[in-house]
């Protein structure tokens, strides 16, 4: 009664302390003088210095009592119980409305857990493996350095496709702070393989069971996650609960939000063993170390065999074994509020959560169905989550100031040295700049024929070329790798045209990596480059997505291949380009129709009529009654579309936007002793487009010019340095 009435007395005391303030600065004398940038007087200054610190002081008294009765009920027990356990919100809710019936008044001063060090790094653990899921993690990752304030190190249980996503989408992502450790499941897969598991995930949904064992010995802790959760809060805020754990504490759950482990869900229904409504395991705070001297693997596999003679199977994976370990040792749990995993379910109840605790910290897709499922309230959690999808992830790349934990790169220190009085600044810095990159963004599914002539068509896009790509596929039947620069907003659009194209749904022979956008220049040769990069054939058809192959082509280029033995020798085989201004083109079926076309004008050579000199020594002339293969010499500005081993040279990065990228790798081919032989039965056709923003850019600006002309300078200098070779730029006026 005593501390009650201590409580209401100094509530009183804090909330007259602004009024008093007040009073007391409007009825002294000021200071006219006005020396401040704003005009103010100092006495006016001072006044809403003041004021500005009294609403401070008033909003922090504001949030201390909206701290809801269930928290700080929880709070009072913990300390009193060894911060063992918590109330529901529904029985909070009782209790307030019993205290509010009997006129009772509670203030409690909440003293919370301490804050985590600014720079302590915060590990996460993430199974993931796989396409589909690569592509989802990425969302949750974008919510997590959207909040965070501390460094981060991510730990990733992964197949061998999913690393090699994750490993280039972290490298060229280079957040400052975050560090990135992999390890390969095939390495620990043997550990629960035994277990049968009904659970979609398969095999590497029971991954989290093994954690002790695949994560390093000195990993003292972690917070894991499910690849389908999105976090509305800073982690650190997860992090700090651990301090919370009583000293037999080992596992940080929330409760599951389901009558699943009440087996109410329908007839028969039989669940595995769990304390009460058991836990959901999509979010978890895991005491590795204390786990570890628990022996956790020999107490969770003994307790899995004896449940697995009668259960015979798991359904939700290391959630089922998990439950049963905590039914037997229930001194391991720790019952984190619910608002850390909101579980959106079909047969979700979730909503006892979020309508009694408004501060919601992490939504948890936790259905086969994911953003379809059935929900009243999806639509809120639907908007929240495709924030984070659209979100554009070069905003993320913050630094964490004070920490000296940011590492400087080659990159950094490059763009350093470049003069940024340069007038081709912008042109060089193109050069080096790291763009963030996604491999293999939808799921791929190809093995390179056993002949070894297989050949993979190499492209690269923006979203005003996407519609090309069904027609390129309806011309090519072999593997094709594309490189697609795209803004995060429009890659789903990308993603939602690729699922719902029945022609691109049945091809997994196609290779979609995602560049995303940066800077104000399209920077071509680095998407060549990340296409090229990709291929698993021996040989690659290097062009540009806007061409169409004539029918058959890849079965064409195959036996010429072998034919002209281009695994043993420096050849690079010519397909000659031809155009049509037509939007609409019957397109030609055979060598003789293409001829005929050509005579009648639906069809003409390349740029005939612009850029002479690009495709001129293909010779058409002679094409027109070849019959075999025949050899042509290189010409400065030849820019061919060609087949090659896929081992030559990268495309050199300082040709961005339009001018000189193709045209200076032919060159450097040439340099090597490649020799360009045309095939006699073979066309590519390009079909009619707006002009590109670059092209526009050419042409209406001299310092875009002036600038392309100091690079190629700049480049035939360093080919000839590098090939013994000396090579001149003939000068001619470019009208493309």
């Amino acid at each position: 009664m005593r501390r009650r009435r201590f409580s209401v007395v100094a509530l009183i005391i804090v909330c007259s302390i602004p009024v008093l303030l007040f009073i007391y600065l409007v009825s002294s004398e000021g200071d006219v003088t006005t020396d401040n940038l704003l005009g103010f007087t100092r006495r006016e200054a001072k006044l809403a210095e003041r004021v500005r610190e009294v609403e401070a002081q008033n909003q922090l008294l504001r949030r201390q009592l909206s701290i809801s009765q269930n928290q700080l009920i929880n709070l009072m027990d913990e300390a009193q119980h060894n911060e063992s356990s918590i109330y529901t919100g529904r029985e909070t809710l009782k209790r307030t409305e019993r205290q509010q019936d009997s006129g009772q008044k509670t203030f409690v001063c909440v003293n919370p857990e301490p804050e985590v060090p600014k720079c302590e790094v915060i590990h996460v653990s993430i199974v993931c493996a796989g396409y589909n899921s690569s592509r989802s993690v990425v969302t949750l990752i974008k919510s997590i350095l959207f909040y965070r304030k501390n460094p981060l190190h991510f730990h990733f249980i992964s197949d061998s496709a999913a690393q090699l996503i994750l490993q280039t989408l972290f490298l060229t992502w280079n957040v400052p702070g975050v560090d990135v450790s992999f390890y390969l499941a095939d390495n620990v897969q043997g550990e629960v393989s035994w277990i049968p598991n009904k659970h979609y995930s398969g095999v590497y949904g029971l991954m989290k069971l093994v954690l002790t064992k695949t994560l390093p010995d000195t990993l003292e802790k972690v917070i894991v996650l499910d690849t389908d959760v999105t976090f509305a809060t800073d982690i650190a805020e997860l992090w700090r609960i651990f301090h919370k754990f009583s000293s037999k504490q080992a596992i940080g759950l929330v409760e599951n939000q389901s009558d699943w482990y009440l087996g109410k869900l329908w007839k028969n229904h039989r669940p595995w063993p769990a304390l009460g409504r058991g836990f959901n395991t999509g979010v978890i705070l895991l005491y590795l170390q204390r786990l570890r001297e628990l022996s956790w693997m020999q107490m969770w596999k003994f307790i899995a065999e004896k449940e697995l003679l009668s259960m015979l199977s798991t359904s939700l994976a290391d959630q089922d074994i998990i439950n049963a370990v905590l039914k037997q040792h229930p001194y391991l749990i720790y019952r984190l509020p619910c608002q850390w995993n909101v579980q959106l379910s079909d047969n979700t109840l979730s909503e006892l959560c979020y309508t009694e605790v408004q501060d919601l910290k992490v939504i948890h897709w936790n259905s086969p169905k994911k953003l379809k499922v059935k929900n009243k309230h999806v639509e809120f959690f639907r908007n929240l989550y495709l924030t984070f999808l659209e979100y554009d992830g070069n905003l993320l790349r913050r630094e964490l100031i004070g920490c000296n934990n940011t590492r400087s790169t080659h990159v950094q220190e490059v763009l350093n040295a470049i003069d940024e009085d340069d007038p081709c600044y912008e042109f060089r810095r193109a050069r080096v700049v790291e763009h963030r990159t996604h491999l293999y963004y939808i799921e791929y599914d190809y093995e390179p024929s056993a002949e070894g002539n297989d050949v993979t068509l190499v492209a690269q896009l923006s979203m005003d070329r996407l519609q090309m790509v069904e027609a390129v596929c309806k011309h090519w039947d072999g593997p094709i790798s594309l490189a697609l620069y795209m803004s995060d907003s429009e890659v789903q659009q990308f993603l939602s045209y690729t699922l719902s194209s029945e022609i691109l749904q049945s091809r997994k022979n196609v290779g979609y990596h995602i560049v995303y956008r940066e800077g104000p220049f399209y920077p071509v040769n680095l998407l060549r480059n990340v296409a090229l990069q990709q291929v698993t054939t021996p040989f690659v058809f290097l062009t540009d997505i806007d061409f169409l192959p004539m029918y058959s082509l890849y079965d064409y280029l195959k036996k010429s291949i072998s034919a002209l033995r281009l695994d043993s020798s420096k050849k690079a085989l010519i397909v000659p380009a031809f155009e049509t201004q037509r939007y609409r083109l019957s397109f030609p079926k055979s060598k003789a129709e293409l001829l005929s076309m050509l005579d009648m004008g639906t069809l003409f050579t390349f740029r005939y009529h612009v850029w002479t000199r690009g495709h001129g020594p293909t010779n058409y002339a002679k094409w027109r009654t070849a019959t075999t293969p025949y050899r042509v010499l290189w010409e400065p500005d030849f820019e061919p579309y060609i087949v090659v081993p896929r081992d030559i040279p990268e495309y050199d990065r300082r040709f961005v936007g339009f001018g000189w990228n193709k045209v200076s790798h032919i060159m450097e081919l040439y340099a090597q002793g490649f020799e360009f032989i045309v095939l006699p039965n073979a066309f590519i056709v390009h079909m009619p487009h707006a002009p590109s923003f670059d092209i526009a850019k050419f042409r209406s600006s001299s310092q875009y010019r002036k600038c392309l002309k100091i690079l190629k300078q700049e480049f035939v200098k360093d080919l000839s340095r590098r090939y013994g070779k000396q090579f001149t730029i003939e000068k001619h006026k470019l009208k493309r």
